[in-house]
């Protein structure tokens, strides 16, 4: 650990290491391409090539890979999930009473 003598809020050292973390993102940045034009960016989209026009990108196909790969938890949450709020703040308060109880039974048994 450091010891500074200030304990961890030493602002003379905070600076400092602020300054130097300031320094090596320049130089990082520094070394990027010089003919890059801003006006020129467009969105990266995985190397496809858009189309003029404008495309409209579903969080479903964002997502895919994610979801396919838990299908199967996925699954089984859409069947015990019907969509009744009552339902939901009730397993809400449900869970929360047992980690109170579980918490609160910590300090009271040794």
């Amino acid at each position: 650990m450091l010891e500074t003598g200030f304990g961890y809020w030493d602002a003379i050292a905070w600076i400092v290491a602020f300054i130097v973390i300031c320094i090596v993102v320049y130089i990082i940045r520094s070394m990027g391409k010089k003919e890059h034009r801003k006006e020129a960016e467009e969105p990266f989209f995985s190397g496809v090539e858009l189309p003029d026009e404008k495309v409209h990108v579903k969080a479903s196909n964002i997502y895919w890979g994610f979801i396919e790969s838990m299908k199967g938890y996925y699954d089984v949450m859409k069947k015990m999930h019907d969509g009744i709020i009552n339902n939901y703040i009730s397993w809400f308060v449900f869970i929360a009473v047992l980690l109170l109880i579980t918490l609160f039974a910590k300090e009271v048994i040794p």
